[in-house]
């Protein structure tokens, strides 16, 4: 089919954010390492997840995903629970992706569609249209196009990954994926795991930054951005969206690590360590995770000081004595 170009312009806001983007990615890393965190990562890994799902219409709670991901048993469709097993597996294998290898694509679509798509791992041979309501508000290429336009999206990135920033790089082709919608199902779920996995192979880091949150919080504005470059004939206003997102979840996460990091005791570190996020604890329930009898040295050396510095919060606060109180990691 020739040669491929995706159209997009580089604009001073998307200079702008690929300096902010890689200047808090410099104090992540000078904060620590995510790696050396592993309720951090184990956490985002879990938000990436359940926020990927839940754009694609996925009830489940995010307790109920962590439920699913921790082998425990879950009330809910079956189908919803097999995406996000379906999900876990493919992001446990992040750092397996060839992201410029087409073969992985189809590879890792066949993970992320098991028992539930009859064409998962291969292109779609049917046509598909995004409708509101009745209405079709776009209609993807026509099938029988779907593996050259592939196969070119896959020869530019090649070409072009030695001279077009991975931000950049990246947005173009979540882009450029949503456009062709290679595959009858999954092709969010793909275009965002993909989008990480380019990124991860230029900072191993972006394998433990939840985009897909940052993605879901502002869905409306994601899916504006998809439709303006659908009527403009190019990705610039996409790359522009998803430049000023990952610069948003970078800071709240630079600003969290910091805030760990500063001023905070070993003790409050050694609590922070034992508990997930969004789970509600008792007092008992952490001093037995942390072998401790005593009530009174918890309170002054752990629990206090992790509230003060809003670490951790009460599930009552207007009543801090109450038998209900409950803690939970912020």
């Amino acid at each position: 089919m020739g040669e491929y170009n995706p159209p997009f312009t580089i604009t001073n806001e998307i200079l702008s954010c690929v300096a902010s983007v890689s200047e808090k990615i410099g104090r992540i890393t000078a904060a620590g390492n995510l790696e050396a965190k592993p309720h951090l990562r184990k956490n985002n890994r879990i938000k990436s997840i359940h926020s990927s799902l839940k754009i694609e219409a996925n009830s489940l709670s995010l307790g109920q995903v962590r439920d699913v991901i921790n082998g425990k048993m879950v009330l809910g469709e079956q189908k919803e629970i097999q995406e996000v097993k379906n999900a876990y597996a493919a992001y446990e294998r992040l750092s397996e992706i060839d992201p410029y290898n087409i073969q992985d694509l189809k590879s890792f679509h066949r993970i992320m569609t098991k028992y539930l798509v009859e064409e998962s791992g291969e292109f779609r041979l049917g046509e598909e249209g995004v409708f509101n309501g009745e209405e079709c508000i776009f209609m993807a290429p026509p099938a029988r196009f779907v593996p050259g336009l592939m196969e070119d999206l896959f020869t530019w990135m090649k070409a072009a990954q030695d001279d077009v920033h991975p931000l950049i790089l990246s947005s173009v082709f979540h882009y450029e994926f949503v456009f062709i919608h290679p595959f009858s199902d999954g092709n969010g779920r793909m275009a965002r795991l993909w989008h990480t996995a380019i990124l991860s192979k230029w900072k191993p880091i972006f394998e433990y930054i939840p985009i897909e949150s940052q993605i879901e919080k502002f869905q409306d504005q994601y899916y504006n951005a998809i439709a303006k470059c659908h009527t403009a004939g190019e990705s610039t206003i996409f790359i522009e969206f998803m430049l000023s997102q990952i610069d948003k979840i970078l800071g709240e996460i630079a600003l969290q690590l910091n805030e760990e990091n500063e001023g905070v005791s070993e003790a409050v570190k050694k609590l922070l360590e034992i508990m997930e996020y969004d789970i509600p604890y008792t007092s008992k329930a952490l001093m037995d995770k942390l072998k401790l009898k005593s009530r009174e040295g918890f309170r002054r050396n752990y629990l206090q000081p992790a509230i003060q510095l809003n670490l951790i919060k009460m599930t009552l606060p207007d009543k801090p004595n109450s038998r209900n109180q409950r803690y939970i990691k912020v």
